[in-house]
């Protein structure tokens, strides 16, 4: 009898076992660059050893393609986003396609930066302003510098049709009294291009291709860290911001542990993670990574989520009229 119930338990072992595992395996679509991704899903399942996270990395609008094709044909396979920008979560949320979760981690927030649902939660600062080769000839402190004819011809910025902080940045200053889109067209007038993402941007003007561009903070920051001939600025007029927010999918096969991942990147450990990388943290009680001003000392430009996303397609056809985006 005992030999019975000792094979019994095997064999019940044997069957369960590969149902625990795929009850701990969780699925990320993310927007960060690919050792960024590695190196966050790296933080988090060190943190929880018991759960394995496969990911797949790529530009918001191209992550965006892809999951709405898989929920269309009925197979999401993501558990949870970290996308560029709480617009694109914004209306993932109208249409009821995430899955609310109340975070402990979000009393160390400011109320502006996650759903007050609980829908999505903002983990970093991501803010864009100038690039600039150091062996430029003009050191532009100003988004008005760019349109002068000392940059004519020698200014690139990243196509919002590739990433998704590059058209929120395009929908905060197409607000910004004396700037709006009449500052796009005197861009486009100059000679500016729009290409690829911001990679490429930081690329085009690191190699002296382009004196200037348009890029997220943290790339030029960590490259001139590396001896890259670059310059960041925050321009005097302020940049635009996004958080790169989390969330969890309503169709997630895995609710426990995607709300543990939730409260990973929100928590101390998390936001540390991030530093490390280069990003200015979201939680109030994190310190600002170095390289970075003061946190005070950067102008972040307001933006209205719910009327970008009314905006968006009007903006994406205004933008592309006004570029060769490639």
């Amino acid at each position: 009898m005992k030999t019975l119930i000792a094979t019994a338990a095997v064999l019940l072992s044997a069957v369960f076992s590969p149902l625990t595992a795929m009850a701990e395996n969780l699925v990320l679509y993310t927007s960060q660059p690919n050792e960024d991704a590695q190196a966050t899903v790296d933080g988090f399942m060190a943190a929880n050893p018991e759960i394995k996270v496969d990911w797949v990395r790529d530009g918001t609008p191209k992550i965006m393609a892809k999951l709405e094709a898989e929920i269309a044909a009925g197979s999401p396979a993501a558990d949870v986003l970290l996308i560029a920008d709480t617009v694109t979560l914004e209306r993932l949320k109208q249409e009821g396609k995430l899955s609310a979760y109340k975070s402990p981690e979000a009393a160390h927030f400011d109320a502006s930066l996650y759903d007050r649902d609980g829908y999505y939660y903002s983990t970093k600062l991501i803010t864009t302003g100038i690039v600039y080769n150091t062996a430029a000839t003009m050191k532009p402190q100003s988004w008005e510098d760019l349109a002068k004819s000392e940059a004519k011809g020698l200014v690139t910025m990243p196509s919002p049709l590739t990433s998704g902080a590059a058209l929120i940045h395009a929908q905060t200053l197409a607000a910004v009294p004396g700037l709006g889109w009449n500052y796009y067209r005197k861009l486009g007038e100059n000679g500016a291009v729009a290409v690829g993402g911001n990679g490429a941007v930081l690329k085009a003007v690191a190699t002296g291709e382009k004196a200037y561009g348009m890029v997220v903070d943290y790339l030029p920051i960590r490259e001139k860290a590396k001896g890259a001939p670059v310059e960041f600025v925050f321009p005097q007029e302020g940049v635009s911001a996004v958080t790169e927010p989390v969330a969890i999918l309503s169709t997630s096969k895995n609710m426990p542990a995607a709300k543990k991942f939730v409260d990973y990147l929100l928590s101390e450990k998390g936001q540390e993670g991030f530093v490390q990388l280069g990003y200015i943290p979201a939680r109030n009680d994190t310190p600002m990574p170095a390289g970075f001003p003061p946190r005070n000392t950067i102008k972040v430009l307001p933006i209205n989520s719910t009327d970008a996303l009314k905006d968006m397609k009007a903006d994406l056809e205004k933008f592309t009229s006004i570029y060769r985006s490639n």
